[in-house]
C-alpha cells in the first residue's frame, strides 16, 4: 500500500510512466492494472499534498483487483494433513513425517518430500506465533548468574598419554559482564566438572549466586520435563554448592535458548579462537586460550551491553561476586555402584571391599582425593583408603567368617598360622606342601590348618605326630583321627627324632629292595 500511494504521488506530480515504472521497480501491466483499480475509485487524480490513506487504496484494490489464485488448489497431501498436523503438533521435522509415512504407509502415500515441507510451512503459519515461541530477555543484576556448559574442541595432543586424544572446552560466563573462563579437558567426568567449577571461580575471585549448567550428569541425574517434575541434582555437584554457597538452577532439557548466554560464548570461542588456529599441545593451546580470554574476548566491545566484558568485570561485578570459603574444598565424588560377587565394589578402577550381605545390591561411594566411603541405606558401611587402579582393598571382616582365610595364598601365611598351633603341624605342614613338586597343595593345607585350629592345642600336636608317624598327609586321614580319638593312643614308639621332617614316609619301603627281590626270584627259576 505504501509503494501505492507513492505510485498515486509520482503520476500526480506528472512523472512520467516509465520513470515511475523504472523508480518503483514494477512491470508495466502490474502498474496499469492498480491505475485502472484507482482510477475508477478516483483515487487517481489530484493533489499530491493530499494523498489517499492506506484503507481506502486497499480497499479499492480489493473491489478491482482481486488475488489471483494459484493453478493448483488441492494440495497432494490434503489428505494426510491431519496426520501431517498431529506429528507437528509433537515437533516433528518434515523429514522425519515422509520418513514415517513412507514407512506406513508404502502404497498409499505417494507424496515428496518437498511437498511434506510446504505443507510443514502451511499448518506452522496457520498456528501462528505460540507465547513459547517468544524469548524474553532475562536482565541480571551483577554477581547474580553464571551459565556453564562445554563445547567440542576437537583432537588435541595429551602430553601424558602421549597421543592426540577427543577434547572439550569449559567455558563458565557472567551474566552481567559477560566476562568467561575457559579451559581444555579431556573428559566430562564429575570430578572435572567440580575441578573445573573450583578453578573458574579461583579466576573470577568470588562466586555467582546461582549457576545455570545444561543436563549432564556430572550436574544432573533426572532432569526436570515439567514444572511439576523434581530434579534430581548429582550428590557430588550439590555438595560443591553448599560449600561456595551457590544455587544450582538447570536448564531445562532440549531448551539451549534458556541458557542463551554461554551457548553465545561457546560458539563465540569455536569461530573466533579454534577455527583460526592449528591446534596442538594441550598446555600451549590452553595458554593461547587463557592470553585470548584476557586480550581478545574480554576487550572486545559485546553485541548485546555494547561494554568491553573484562571492563565491566572489574569495575562492577568483580566486588557483586561472594567471597570465596576461608577453607578450601575437599573434592567429593558421589557415585552408585553394585556391590559384586567378590565383596567388592569399583570405583575409578579401583576395588573396595564392603560387608559381604550386600552382595547384589546397589550402594553410594563417596569419594576423596584421600578416602573412599561406602554408604548403604544412608548408613556407613565401610571406609578405605584410596586405591590405584587396579589395587584392591579388603578387610576381613567384610568377608564370611568360615571364609575370610581363604584369600590369602602364600605358604608362609598358612606355615605360621600352623606353628601358632605347634612344631608338629609345622612339620606337618611342611611336609604336605614337598610332598608333590608339581601340583599345588594349597587347598589341602587350608583345609588341614583350619581343622587343627578347631581342636585343643595338645590334640592337635599328637593327631599331626600319629598322621606323619603312619605317613599319612591327607586332610581326610588328619580327620579321622581326630574324630575317633586316635591321638589320644601312644604311638607305637614317641622319638623327639619321630617328630621332625620325614624324609620319605615312614613305612615306605626302599626303590633298591624291589630290585633285589627280582634278581633272587629269577634266580631260583633259573
Amino acid at each position: 500500500m505504501h509503494r501505492l500511494q507513492d505510485l498515486v504521488r509520482l503520476h500526480r506530480m506528472g512523472i512520467g510512466a516509465r520513470e515511475t515504472l523504472r523508480l518503483l521497480r514494477i512491470g508495466c501491466s502490474v502498474e496499469r492494472e492498480y491505475r485502472r483499480a484507482l482510477a475508477a475509485e478516483g483515487l487517481w487524480d489530484g493533489d499530491p499534498a493530499h494523498l489517499p490513506d492506506l484503507d481506502a487504496l486497499q480497499a479499492a484494490v480489493r473491489e478491482h483487483r482481486p488475488v489471483r489464485e494459484a493453478p493448483q488448489q488441492v494440495s497432494s497431501l490434503a489428505s494426510w494433513s491431519d496426520e501431517i498436523g498431529r506429528m507437528v503438533a509433537k515437533g516433528a521435522t518434515p523429514k522425519a513425517i515422509y520418513d514415517r509415512l513412507k514407512l506406513d504407509y508404502p502404497e498409499a502415500f505417494q507424496g515428496s518430500l518437498s511437498a511434506v515441507k510446504r505443507r510443514v510451512l502451511r499448518l506452522k503459519a496457520a498456528q501462528g506465533v505460540k507465547a513459547e515461541d517468544v524469548a524474553i530477555p532475562v536482565e541480571t543484576a551483577p554477581g547474580q548468574i553464571a551459565q556453564v556448559d562445554f563445547g567440542y574442541a576437537g583432537y588435541l595432543h595429551d602430553p601424558e598419554a602421549g597421543k592426540a586424544r577427543k577434547a572439550w572446552f569449559f567455558v563458565m560466563v557472567l551474566g552481567y559482564s559477560r566476562h568467561m573462563f575457559v579451559k581444555l579437558v579431556f573428559d566430562q567426568k564429575t570430578d572435572t566438572w567440580l575441578r573445573l567449577h573450583e578453578e573458574a571461580f579461583a579466576s573470577f575471585g568470588g562466586c555467582p549466586e546461582t549457576v545455570v549448567p545444561d543436563n549432564l550428569k556430572a550436574a544432573v541425574v533426572r532432569a526436570a520435563f515439567g514444572v511439576d517434575e523434581a530434579c534430581a541434582l548429582n550428590r557430588s555437584y550439590r555438595e560443591l554448592a553448599r560449600h561456595y554457597g551457590f544455587k544450582v538452577d538447570p536448564a531445562p532439557p532440549l531448551a539451549p535458548k534458556k541458557k542463551g548466554k554461554v551457548e553465545s560464548a561457546v560458539r563465540y570461542v569455536k569461530h573466533s579462537f579454534l577455527k583460526p588456529r592449528d591446534l596442538g599441545d594441550i598446555r600451549g593451546v590452553q595458554l593461547e586460550l587463557d592470553r585470548w580470554v584476557r586480550e581478545i574476548a574480554g576487550q572486545r566491545t559485546h553485541g548485546t551491553t555494547g561494554q568491553k566484558p573484562l571492563e565491566v568485570f572489574e569495575k562492577e561485578e568483580r566486588a557483586a561476586l561472594q567471597a570465596l570459603p576461608p577453607w578450601p574444598y575437599e573434592r567429593v565424588v558421589w557415585k552408585q555402584a553394585k556391590v559384586h560377587s567378590d565383596s567388592h565394589v569399583e570405583f575409578q578402577g579401583g576395588l573396595y571391599s564392603v560387608p559381604w550381605t550386600l552382595i547384589g545390591q546397589t550402594v553410594w561411594v563417596q569419594a576423596t582425593p584421600s578416602s573412599v566411603t561406602v554408604h548403604a541405606d544412608d548408613a556407613r558401611v565401610a571406609t578405605h583408603e584410596r586405591r590405584r587402579p587396579g589395587k584392591r582393598s579388603t578387610v576381613d571382616a567384610h568377608l564370611p567368617d568360615h571364609r575370610v582365610d581363604y584369600r590369602y595364598r602364600t605358604r608362609n601365611y598358612w606355615e605360621e598360622r600352623a606353628e601358632k598351633i605347634g612344631p608338629e603341624p609345622a612339620f606337618l605342614v611342611a611336609d604336605v606342601f614337598n610332598s608333590d613338586e608339581v601340583l599345588s597343595q594349597l587347598r589341602s593345607v587350608q583345609a588341614i590348618v583350619t581343622l587343627l585350629e578347631g581342636f585343643p592345642k595338645d590334640r592337635a600336636r599328637r593327631a599331626c605326630s600319629r598322621a606323619r608317624y603312619f605317613g599319612n598327609l591327607s586332610y581326610g586321614g588328619l580327620k579321622r583321627i581326630l574324630r575317633e580319638g586316635l591321638d589320644l593312643e601312644p604311638l607305637p614308639c614317641e622319638d623327639e627324632e619321630d617328630r621332625k621332617a620325614l624324609v620319605r614316609p615312614r613305612f615306605a619301603r626302599p626303590v633298591m629292595d624291589l630290585f633285589t627281590q627280582t634278581e633272587e626270584r629269577n634266580a631260583s627259576h633259573g
